[in-house]
């Protein structure tokens, strides 16, 4: 249950609140921009006139939204075709062939539309870099970095626990240069609006992801079913192979969100910009400078990075309490039922109780990060100033992408090191010995961080900045 509401209806959430903000983000940007800014949009034999290119600047996100969902949806059903092949084959194809497809399709569509070739590499850089970063997430949680964190638990759960911050330490620096690489080229293509586009095109075949996301908990509790009905030996063996491959694709997923997520946070901070310096040109005001020796961009920056922190810090807290709740409840049940730790037929346990608890803890818990993510950025911006708040949104922004990337990547690894050790994949170790008992306080620390933590983080800067985006107009 656990695995569906995380590794599905949240992660499916989280990345479709990206899909979404990119492309709100791109159309902001359209709509404030000049028409001097959107001309290198459109090739000269294209579109001309300054409504013409605000027209066709604020509905290419929609075009190519609708052109990825298509891509998505014929993937979805072509992946019959890899039946015969192994899982990990079929599902790292269906993550590789769809944005390729994207970008064959974007070379013959934008001509006809007017769009210069800027827009072309533009969405070629996008595409590219969220299959790259789906990649790069893909060998720090199923590779070498694993088998490292494996043998490292050998020597005990500490060694265990520092070898995987390591390995989360050092899955973020790729992908954050690898969102810098995209950031420039695309900006010194066609401007900031090629930052939002750039993170539109990375999000075009979102349905895929998603899809792919989807078959980690699938596989997962279809190991659970076979498990809790003695289908024997032979099955288990299907289902772990199938469960290791849905631990990486779920990784894969969580990289893949958060990456979307930093770009898109970029696209979205450049609209904030925008907006608030269109509004002050209206009044006659002087744009907003986002200087450092500027007290109150100062300010903002420490502000913000300290959000991360909050949101990251409360969503663990509420994950070891609403653990340790579970865990004295199944205490009580053990208790008071009589002949259920002896495991005697037709004695069943309370199972919805556990299930109320998490519920209950999930609901109640989340209240702060909430709060901090909707009210704290209209508090600094009506009583710091847009500056402040932009501060705000850089610090948050830099600090939150790191943070993020980190939990999520090594909470990952955490949870496929323990299963390598499992499947005795490392010589000598199995299920039982110290080193698996290292690996599971391994994982059991990499659960809040990869499935509550990094994504939250994740969503946090997310909001943050479309809530700004919201009260732009108000601050200028």
């Amino acid at each position: 249950m656990g695995d569906n509401v995380g590794d599905v209806a949240g992660m499916g959430a989280d990345i479709f609140e990206s899909y979404v903000a990119a492309s709100v983000a791109a159309i902001a940007i359209a709509t404030t921009a000049s028409s001097e800014q959107l001309a290198s949009l459109f090739s000269t034999s294209g579109i001309v006139g300054p409504e013409a290119y605000k027209f066709g600047a604020q509905v290419l996100p929609l075009v190519l939204a609708t052109l990825g969902l298509a891509i998505s949806l014929v993937a979805i059903f072509g992946l019959r075709l890899f039946k015969d092949s192994s899982p990990a084959k079929a599902l790292r194809a269906s993550l590789i062939v769809p944005p390729i497809v994207f970008i064959a399709i974007s070379y013959f569509l934008l001509p006809t539309m007017g769009f210069s070739s800027g827009v072309f590499w533009t969405l070629t850089a996008g595409a590219i870099g969220g299959g790259l970063i789906g990649l790069i997430t893909d060998y720090y949680t199923s590779a070498g970095p694993v088998m490292s964190i494996a043998e490292s638990s050998k020597t005990g759960a500490g060694t265990n626990v520092i070898r995987g911050l390591a390995v989360g330490l050092e899955s973020v620096i790729a992908p954050l240069l690898l969102i810098a690489i995209i950031a420039l080229v695309s900006f010194e293509l066609i401007g900031l609006y090629g930052i939002a586009l750039a993170a539109v095109s990375m999000l075009g075949v979102t349905a895929m992801v998603m899809t792919v996301d989807a078959y980690g908990p699938i596989a997962d509790n279809a190991g659970g079913i076979a498990e809790m009905s003695e289908l024997g030996k032979e099955v288990r063996v299907i289902t772990d192979e199938l469960d290791a491959v849905g631990n990486t694709t779920a990784a894969i997923g969580k990289g893949f969100a958060i990456g979307s997520a930093v770009l898109t946070v970029i696209a979205l901070f450049a609209a904030f910009k925008m907006e608030v310096d269109h509004v002050r040109a209206l009044k006659n005001l002087p744009a907003m400078m986002l200087d450092l020796t500027n007290g109150r961009v100062l300010v903002g920056l420490l502000l913000g990075g300290v959000l991360p922190c909050i949101v990251g810090a409360s969503t663990m807290t509420a994950v070891g309490k609403a653990a340790g709740s579970i865990v004295e409840e199944i205490g009580r049940q053990f208790r008071e039922i009589p002949g259920l730790l002896e495991g005697k037929p037709g004695v069943r346990p309370d199972a919805a109780a556990c299930v109320d608890l998490a519920t209950k803890a999930a609901l109640s818990q989340m209240i702060l990060p909430g709060i901090v993510a909707v009210v704290v950025p209209p508090v600094i911006g009506f009583v710091f100033g847009a500056e402040a708040l932009a501060g705000a949104l850089a610090g948050a922004m830099i600090v939150g992408a790191v943070l993020s990337l980190l939990m999520a990547n090594a909470g990952g690894a955490w949870d496929n090191a323990k299963k390598t050790i499992e499947k005795g994949a490392l010589p000598g170790e199995k299920k039982g010995s110290d080193a698996h008992k290292a690996a599971v306080v391994g994982d059991t620390v990499g659960d809040p961080f990869k499935d509550t933590s990094g994504p939250g983080i994740a969503i946090l800067i997310k909001v943050m900045s479309v809530v700004s985006l919201m009260i732009a107009a108000l601050l200028a």
